[in-house]
């Protein structure tokens, strides 16, 4: 081998054109040159952009030029890698191959890159004129899975044929698993195709047999076959489950169409139309029924059920128009859909549904604002369903129309104003489209105008007065008539005014009490009260003079009562009787600073004791009797940053008679006590997880590692008491406990453990139930579910690839059944 530095030069001079002189020298050559006419027509200088390599070797007679150690060619938009590469410019033909190391390993084995597409294989051979090739044991990445094969021809148009290949998404050298064919068709960017294929497992053969074989390589979307899963339930038989057909209708939409069939004669039909127009607005529309067979006709289990569910969801980029935007969220369907249907916990133990179809309107440089929306709730428990249609909104933001003056208080005086019209019905949901429901539409519209400022007093005190307008339109009246023997109640098409009006002002202040400890590790303690002191003022507007209330005898004594003629409004009467309200309320909260020994810097940190305490009440100056309203006292506070403590209590003041129906104007001071206890409501909550603790991990084991800090872990639980007392004694008390509680842990990184559960403390025994194991398996992956108790119970295994493009090749067993006496 000639050294290095003549090489260069030498190949220089081939590559330059300058291989006419050289012939005459070799005359071998020269016969070679004349003799073809290819070669000729070929010039390297022009094509090869670039070569390297630790050191070149020229075979003149061969017409061979030998590239050894880290050698690489760039040739057009092509690059060829390997440790030794041999170019023969009579043929056009690169050959890359494997070397060896001491130890007789392959080393540096051949890496081509064309077109952002890269293979790795042990020998490489390329045509430079036709970008033809030959490749032996070939590895590549293609989409979201790899090609190994033994022998590839490439064509010219970029299509490589496999003989003896496999397609995996494992990326091992030696995968977990493989589809594996004689002949595949590979497509950079498009797809790959197989002749008749099996499914190999740690390289041996399984009798799971395909046809052919199709898996789509680019990020287009394709129409094609949803491969259904199978299985056995004890109820329902065996089944199969999500099977159907996807179409791609274009790139901004596509559809699914799925369907479910079981042996014992219950099935399912499921539609999932989903649209996207970047830039503009996305969304998808979920259709499901389904009818649910269980167990066999004269068993006592035996129930069937036809169920359906629509789901919409609707979303405008902001981009499209940030003046107008239009949203829809909608959830609605048959009340036992998700108890028959559902295994997700969320659904399942959902109680209601809600819907909300909305449009926005703005405008440029003005305060005003429109929405327009269609409302629907549904509860499973009830069957009631609630809807608005429609529930329009037109409000003006606040303006201040003496903002130039000079006076401060005069200056902040705002007034804005906002009208609601809406039309609803409240029914059961097998009444809703009955044509009887149409007369149960309650209709109407109202106008609210509050008018403020603030005033700052002494420096210390703010105060804030308003007045409130409010004005109702109904297009009909309520009048009542006495027959002889009963009211009748009668609905009059009239438009009907209904106009209030008030005035409250409150004043607040803060106040703030501190005391040190400087040699103490708590160095101070602070309190910060804000008290309130409100008035609210209302006239009475069942007075004569409005015309808002009449009256109608109500018995044969000629008793009378009074009736609203709003009566039913959907915005509810002008309020009855004088109301003079004097509202007392005062907050506080509570810290304490203590020194720090982590912080050298700050040394002190800030902790909450209390973050509200909060009492209330307040006193009517115009009511005859029973003034004082009742005591309202709140608290909350988080302690250790993992327990939140809620409480709330509503005291009475007032005694009650003696058979516990109604107050007396006497006040508990008679029984030793300043109220007496009606209600209350508490919750602790407790969220911990790996991180909760590390701080104190490290102070106190400093220097020792502790692998259970590592386990990435979660738990959390809520406990919430309600007491119910009322005007009754003790013994007829109510009380409501509920806990719940879920978590997970990672075990290992390829180990996790979750669940979710709760206490029913009626039953004295567990609530609904899920618990779910996950096993990564590499590329595979492995989910058990299982739903112990609720009125359907379940388990499921599942052991599935998990790349996208194979997540119908799995295994799932399912094993579902149900209990129609749980409650």
């Amino acid at each position: 081998m000639i050294s290095k530095n003549k090489n260069l030069i030498l190949l220089l001079f081939l590559l330059t054109g300058y291989m006419n002189n050289l012939s005459a020298y070799y005359s071998n050559l020269s016969q070679a040159n004349d003799s073809s006419n290819a070669t000729n027509n070929f010039n390297f200088n022009s094509e090869i952009n670039k070569y390297a390599s630790d050191s070149i070797n020229i075979d003149l007679k061969n017409k061979n030029i030998y590239l050894y150690g880290n050698a690489s060619i760039t040739y057009e938009n092509a690059k060829i890698q390997a440790d030794q590469i041999i170019i023969n410019w009579e043929t056009n033909i690169i050959e890359a191959r494997c070397g060896k190391d001491s130890l007789e390993n392959l080393i540096g084995c051949p890496i081509f890159t064309e077109n952002n597409e890269t293979f790795n294989a042990k020998l490489i051979k390329y045509n430079l004129k036709t970008k033809k090739s030959f490749i032996k044991n070939i590895s590549t990445k293609e989409g979201e899975g790899y090609i190994l094969g033994k022998t590839v021809k490439k064509t010219n148009k970029d299509v490589f044929f496999l003989r003896k290949g496999d397609y995996t998404t494992c990326n091992l050298d030696k995968p977990h698993y493989s589809i594996r064919s004689n002949k595949i068709k590979v497509i950079p960017g498009e797809k790959i195709i197989t002749g008749p294929a099996y499914l190999t497992f740690f390289n041996i053969p399984t009798p799971l047999i395909l046809p052919f074989g199709y898996f789509p390589s680019n990020n287009k979307q394709s129409s094609g076959v949803l491969i259904p899963s199978y299985g056995e339930s004890e109820n329902l038989g065996f089944f199969l489950k999500n099977g159907g057909y996807y179409f791609t209708i274009s790139e901004k939409l596509d559809l699914q169409l799925r369907g479910d069939v079981y042996s014992k004669g219950s099935w399912s039909l499921k539609s999932l139309l989903r649209y996207k127009n970047r830039y503009k607005y996305s969304g998808n529309v979920n259709l499901n029924y389904s009818k649910m067979v269980n167990s066999i006709n004269g068993f006592p289990d035996y129930s069937k059920k036809n169920d359906f569910f629509i789901r919409w969801s609707h979303k405008q980029d902001p981009k499209l128009n940030p003046l107008v935007n239009f949203s829809a969220n909608v959830n609605a369907g048959s009340s036992t859909f998700h108890r028959n249907n559902s295994i997700n916990s969320d659904d399942y133990l959902s109680n209601t549904f809600q819907s909300s179809i909305s449009i926005t309107k703005r405008w440029n440089n003005l305060p005003f604002n429109l929405s327009t929306n269609l409302n629907h709730s549904q509860n499973t428990q009830t069957n009631i369903v609630n809807l608005s249609l429609p529930d329009i909104s037109f409000s003006v933001n606040r303006i201040f129309p003496f903002k130039n003056t000079n006076k401060n208080w005069i200056k902040n005086i705002g007034l804005s104003y906002n009208m609601q019209t809406k039309n609803s019905i409240s029914t059961l949901d097998t009444l809703l489209f009955k044509k009887q429901s149409l007369s149960k539409f309650r209709n109407g519209m109202k106008h609210n105008i509050p008018i403020s400022t603030s005033i700052k007093l002494f420096n210390y005190f703010t105060l804030n007065p308003r007045i409130n307008f409010t004005e109702r339109w109904y297009l009909n009246q309520i009048e009542k008539k006495w027959n002889g023997n009963d009211i009748v109640t009668d609905t009059i098409k009239k438009l009907t005014r209904g106009y209030e009006y008030s005035f409250s002002t409150n004043l607040n202040t803060k106040i703030y009490g501190l005391i040190q400890f400087p040699k103490s590790k708590i160095t101070a303690i602070r309190h910060v009260m804000s008290p309130n002191i409100s008035f609210n003022y209302k006239p009475d507007f069942s007075s004569s003079k409005y015309d808002y209330y009449k009256n109608v005898q109500n018995n044969i004594n000629g008793d009378v009562i009074s009736y609203s003629i709003m009566e039913n409004g959907i915005y509810g009467s002008p309020s009855k009787g004088r109301n003079g309200n004097i509202g007392f309320n005062l907050n506080n909260i509570l810290e304490v600073k203590i020194k720090s020994s982590k912080d050298t810097l700050n040394n002190t940190k800030k902790i909450k004791i209390l973050e509200s305490l909060n009492i209330s009440s307040s006193y009517n100056i115009f009511k005859d009797s029973l003034k004082f309203s009742n005591i309202n006292l709140n608290a909350r506070t988080r302690i250790f940053n993992i327990f939140d403590i809620n409480f709330s209590s509503i005291y009475d003041p007032y005694v009650t008679n003696k058979s516990k129906t109604n107050n007396l104007n006497q006040f508990e001071i008679i029984n030793n006590r300043l109220a007496r206890l009606k209600s209350l409501n508490t919750s602790i909550g407790l969220s911990i997880n790996d991180k909760s603790f590390t701080n104190d991990k490290r102070e106190d084991n400093e220097g020792e590692k502790r692998d259970f800090y590592d386990i990435p872990w979660q738990f959390s639980s809520n406990y919430s008491l309600t007491y119910n007392k009322g005007l009754k004694s003790s013994e007829f008390s109510d009380t409501i406990q509920t806990l719940n509680f879920s978590g997970n842990l990672k075990i290992t990184p390829k180990w996790k453990i979750g669940f979710r559960s709760g206490f029913d403390f009626k039953k004295k025994e567990l609530s609904y139930t899920t618990v779910d194991i996950y096993r990564d398996l590499h590329c595979w992956e492995m989910l058990f579910n299982w739903i112990p108790l609720g009125f359907h119970r379940s388990y499921t295994i599942t052991i599935r690839v998990k790349a996208d493009i194979l997540k119908d090749l799995k295994y799932e067993k399912r094993k579902d059944w149900f209990k129609p006496d749980y409650d």
